[in-house]
């Protein structure tokens, strides 16, 4: 088979995969009329934050599927875990259709999706990487785009359907389409032969040479210092972001004062710009380097959270420069990393790698909201927590440095 012509079919397959399972980031769309709904429901005050640990929850357990699936897509393919994967990932939005109480959220939306995400994920991103080895910073960052760009299509469309039908038929329909379209799509998608070259390319000297790419498997890429140099930069640098696409409706609302129009449009700019990070960074990543490319954006992060710290009532302008920039850097690192992962480690066992990798997101998945829900309990308001990204930003920054010190004369992609 001319998997160097099929491989491009293969990507588009896994970029509409990717952009079903996304609509996790459109998470705090959802969460304002569930919390309304919950809060008639059982005539208590719940919030949008209150159901942040749902979000948490969702990034947390993606990890576990991602390795176990990683395992099952480097012997068996990805065909089998991207549907399975997309029947968990469907099935529990529909059954947050059902929910009446915030641990059943957490059960279906946090566990069963998060899952199923975990399993879709790891597998689209882990097969394109290995069928574009000569393309690996611009697959990496339109795979992860199109994840991203979900949450600007998806919360007009559920908003859309909510109004219509409200938020319990919203999160049934989505859940079922989504089921539907990752289902079909894995069909497309086929096992990556080992040692695959596309036509017309040549692998670079380091790869024959046995350098830092050389494949490695997970016990072995535990055994190096690098890796967790690049987990712990991963975790620092994603704070900043999950800071604010968890909670950006609520942020809009009470740090700027805009009306729910304006503040979801304040989540489709955030995610804008987090898709183009992923793009842009995953493309300049090819030439420049990875690692260069990942300081850029621990340095741009910096200004975007000072931006946001000193945001008040009115300052539109302000607040959409704010996460605009933290948009960019948050995608260049989910944009970066997947290839970075596969440079350092090699492409063969990169299902399984990126999944422990991934990791350090799902630390960051945790910490990020855990900032802001905690400070808006001790402050009734969010500003304190930027200085704490604007740390874990320079934290990442450092990192990077170590890493290029410890790896300067190795040939950084």
């Amino acid at each position: 088979m001319d998997y160097s012509r099929k491989r491009w079919r293969i990507l588009i397959a896994s970029c509409f995969i990717n952009l079903c399972v996304g609509s996790m980031y459109a998470w705090s769309i959802f969460a304002a009329p569930m919390a309304d709904y919950l809060s008639q429901l059982h005539n208590t005050s719940i919030t949008s934050a209150n159901l942040a640990i749902v979000f948490v929850i969702c990034n947390s357990v993606g990890p576990i599927t991602m390795i176990a699936g990683g395992k099952i897509n480097d012997t068996l393919g990805p065909r089998l875990v991207i549907f399975i994967g997309g029947l968990m990932f469907g099935g529990g939005m529909i059954l947050c259709g059902f929910a009446s109480e915030i641990s059943h959220l957490i059960l279906a939306y946090g566990i069963l999706t998060g899952l199923g995400l975990g399993m879709v994920y790891g597998a689209t991103i882990g097969t394109s990487i290995k069928f574009f080895p000569d393309k690996r910073g611009f697959v990496g960052g339109v795979t992860t785009a199109l994840f991203g760009i979900s949450s600007v299509i998806i919360p007009p469309i559920a908003a859309l359907i909510t109004a219509q039908a409200g938020i319990l038929s919203a999160f049934k329909i989505i859940g079922l389409a989504f089921a539907v379209i990752v289902c079909a799509c894995a069909f497309v998608i086929d096992k990556c032969p080992n040692g695959f070259i596309p036509d017309g390319w040549q692998p670079p000297q380091q790869a024959r040479t046995g350098a830092p790419s050389g494949n490695k498997n997970w016990r072995q890429m535990l055994s190096s210092l690098n890796f967790y140099l690049m987990l712990i930069m991963l975790t620092c640098g994603a704070v900043a972001g999950l800071m604010c696409i968890s909670l950006a409706s609520p942020l809009a609302k009470l740090m700027v004062g805009m009306s729910t129009g304006a503040a979801t449009l304040a989540v489709s700019i955030l995610a804008l710009f987090n898709v183009l990070g992923r793009i842009l960074a995953g493309s300049i990543s090819d030439k420049i380097g990875r690692i260069n490319t990942l300081m850029l954006a621990c340095i741009l992060s910096i200004p975007g959270l000072y931006a946001l710290y000193c945001t008040g009532i009115g300052d539109d302008a302000l607040f959409y420069t704010g996460i605009s920039a933290i948009g960019l850097c948050f995608g260049a690192f989910m944009g970066v990393f997947p290839g970075f992962t596969a440079d350092q480690f090699g492409a063969q066992h990169n299902s399984v790698n990126f999944g422990i990798m991934f990791c350090g997101f799902a630390i960051a998945g945790y910490v990020g909201p855990t900032i802001m829900t905690s400070t808006f309990a001790a402050t009734r308001g969010y500003h304190s927590a930027f200085p704490i990204g604007i740390a874990f930003s320079v934290a990442a920054l450092l990192l990077a440095l170590i890493f290029r010190l410890i790896n300067k004369n190795a040939q950084l992609k």
